[in-house]
């Protein structure tokens, strides 16, 4: 690093020159921190003829004409003049006004900066032997990056001004080649086509002819190497020493003592995290330990005695997530569905103990930022949701918390669980039978969730074909199912279940012994979804008609695309139907047309149960005197016979007819 600053440097001492010099290297890598504070002090800290150095530094992003430029220089200089600088020209040496001057001026004018009260004077404006100008991200200017070197060609051939370049060359080139792209593909096939050569057949592909077209008629990549040729006389490759600038990253922490205390403790942790990531990028680096920060800070004033451990696993999840996100590696739904550590460990484990590859994804992201560090708790939800959606989630990072005081710091996961979350060579020769044995009784006495029951069974499936339990298939088969019956009394329905039991890779040769098994479980779990949902509707339709702005609520988030109807009975929903308001009717019809038109498909199951409503109210209704509550039944009955009609071709006959159940009954 030092052997670049100095070659800079004499780049900067050399009496004459008219070339520019290039600092090239990626995006975030630290360039404009090697500016700051490599390569501008020791600039300014040199004289020439007796007078110091000013280093000038404009960042060109964002840059849409030339013009802004020169506000750019005019503005940056303007704030280095004290009243010696403004009086330092003598009219009487200059003959020749300087490129860099005019622009000076021009600007001067354009914002009516005075000299005692007159306008400048071209003469009087400032020289340019003692200025280093810089111009940064050059790739990410508006303008047309051959305009701009033309631009800065001025100061360097005219003026023999010092001047420095940095960009990402590799960007660069990919923006030249991209420009325009589809004006260009449009008047490259013009010209073939013109040209007779669209619709001649050859062996090289149509992409191919068009991109050499391109290239050939817009060939800006050319123009810019023979302008940069002229231009710049040395290209300096910047690579940055991470351990200097990660250091010079955390002093912005200096105020936060015990944050920086932790920091410097674990700079090995940060600097071998950011090395893994497998990009240079600092910038990201550099937001992900302000996140860091913000991680810190909520952790100890929530849960102060966190241990240490903890702490360094999530400073690497928050830098490894943030590179994985924020550099493009992957998108951002690798993680959503991974709810919790527990989740996160069993995809790990089956991928590890079965040789799954499906999840081939979370264990690379393990095995990278992991290696040789040992952590039983390496997944935070509330920070992943932090680093993707920049919203810190206040009950995730709770349960979070809770999670890993109650579990991970003391050390007393379930048995099951550890088979789930832990790699089974992980456990000791003399737990591990304990741990078998302990997990079976749960299993014997229904304590674990029905999926989780599932899961276990492949383990065991699997211990038994390795012999590393002893114990008959066909026993241990029955204990599972039993206690998923068991089980099946305090279980909750699991709607994901294709999405959980990807968590474990049922190998080809345990399929067969895991059969009965699953179709054991779709049965309840389909049992558990009835029971659910009858406990649903008894919950929202009770609020008919006392509660409706509960009922409207609740209808409208849980139970629009839900067959809610085919799990209450149809006679006690025509009594809470008549009972309410007339205005109520009417807005539960409304809901109901509009329901049927979005979710026509989802709701499908419940036609039933309309169809019995539906002869109900028009049992009711027959003979009544009309009244506005018995024309809106009528009218209510109508909307369940238009709904009705989009299942059939033949009006309501599909289905049994009320009393006709009723007789069968």
């Amino acid at each position: 690093m030092e052997d670049l600053v100095e070659s800079i440097l004499d780049y900067v001492r050399a009496d004459y020159t008219d070339y520019a010099i290039m600092i090239n290297g990626e995006w975030g890598s630290g360039k404009t921190y090697f500016w700051n504070h490599k390569i501008k002090p020791k600039i300014e800290s040199m004289q020439k003829d007796g007078k110091r150095l000013t280093a000038v530094y404009m960042s060109l992003y964002g840059i849409s004409n030339l013009e802004e430029i020169s506000k750019k220089i005019f503005i940056e200089t303007t704030q280095l003049m004290d009243k010696n600088l403004k009086k330092y020209m003598d009219a009487s040496g200059v003959i020749n006004i300087p490129e860099y001057a005019k622009t000076g001026l021009d600007m001067a004018n354009f914002f009516g900066v005075t000299q005692n009260g007159d306008r400048l004077d071209y003469a009087k404006f400032f020289s340019t032997d003692d200025k280093v100008l810089c111009f940064d991200d050059l790739e990410r200017a508006n303008v047309d990056v051959i305009d701009i070197l033309g631009y800065i060609n001025n100061f360097v051939e005219h003026d023999h001004i010092k001047t420095i370049i940095i960009c990402n060359e590799k960007e660069l080139s990919t923006k030249l080649k991209n420009n325009n792209l589809e004006m260009k593909t449009f008047i490259a096939t013009y010209l073939l086509d013109k040209e007779g050569k669209l619709s001649v057949k050859t062996d090289k592909p149509m992409v191919e002819r068009i991109r050499d077209t391109i290239e050939y008629v817009f060939d800006k990549a050319n123009d810019y190497e023979r302008i940069k040729e002229k231009l710049i006389g040395e290209t300096f490759e910047y690579a940055p020493e991470f351990n200097y600038i990660i250091n010079g990253l955390l002093m912005r922490y200096e105020a936060y003592p015990d944050l920086i205390r932790f920091l410097r403790e674990n700079t090995n942790l940060i600097t071998s995290t950011f090395i893994k990531s497998g990009t240079r990028n600092l910038r990201i680096l550099k937001h992900a330990l302000n996140d860091f920060k913000k991680v810190f800070d909520m952790v100890n004033k929530a849960y102060p005695n966190t241990n240490n451990r903890i702490l360094q696993t999530m400073l690497i999840f928050t830098i490894a997530v943030s590179f994985e996100i924020k550099a493009g590696k992957i998108t951002k739904e690798k993680f959503i569905n991974i709810s919790n550590n527990e989740e996160y460990k069993a995809i790990l484990v089956s991928s590890r103990v079965f040789m799954d590859n499906r999840q081939f994804y979370i264990k690379e992201f393990d095995n990278n930022y992991y290696y040789n560090f040992k952590a039983e708790y390496r997944f935070f939800k509330f920070i992943e949701i932090y680093v993707r959606t920049r919203i810190f989630d206040m009950k995730v990072f709770k349960d979070n918390m809770e999670v890993i005081r109650n579990t991970v710091d003391t050390n007393q996961l379930p048995a099951y669980k550890r088979l789930l979350t832990e790699e089974y060579w992980k456990i000791s020769d003399d737990q591990f039978s304990s741990i078998i044995d302990e997990t079976l009784d749960d299993v014997k006495n229904g304590k674990i969730e029905l999926i989780d029951i599932v899961k276990i069974f492949a383990y065991f499936v699997y211990f038994i074909k390795k012999n590393l339990i002893n114990y008959d298939m066909r026993t241990v088969k029955s204990v599972f199912l039993n206690g998923m019956n068991i089980a099946s009394l305090t279980s909750t329905y699991c709607d994901n279940v294709e999405e959980e039991l990807s968590q474990v890779a049922i190998e080809d040769s345990i399929v067969p012994e895991m059969e009965d098994l699953l179709k054991h479980f779709n049965e309840i779990n389909l049992k558990l979804k009835e029971k659910m949902y009858m406990e649903k509707a008894e919950e929202i339709f009770k609020c008919i008609p006392m509660k409706m702005e509960q009922f409207y609520d609740k209808f409208d988030k849980e139970c629009m695309n839900v067959p809610i109807f085919k799990y209450y009975d149809p006679f006690q929903m025509f009594q809470r139907i008549s009972c309410a308001s007339n205005e109520d009717i009417v807005t539960i019809k409304e809901k109901l047309a509009d329901r049927a038109k979005r979710f026509q498909n989802d709701i499908e199951p419940e036609m039933k149960n309309i169809t019995k409503l539906k002869q109900i109210m028009d049992d009711y209704i027959e003979g009544k005197v009309p009244s506005i509550k018995i024309v809106m039944l009528q009218d209510f009955s109508e909307q369940l016979g238009e709904i009705l009609s989009k299942y059939k071709k033949e009006p309501i006959m599909q289905y049994a007819s009320f009393e006709e159940e009723e007789e069968e009954n």
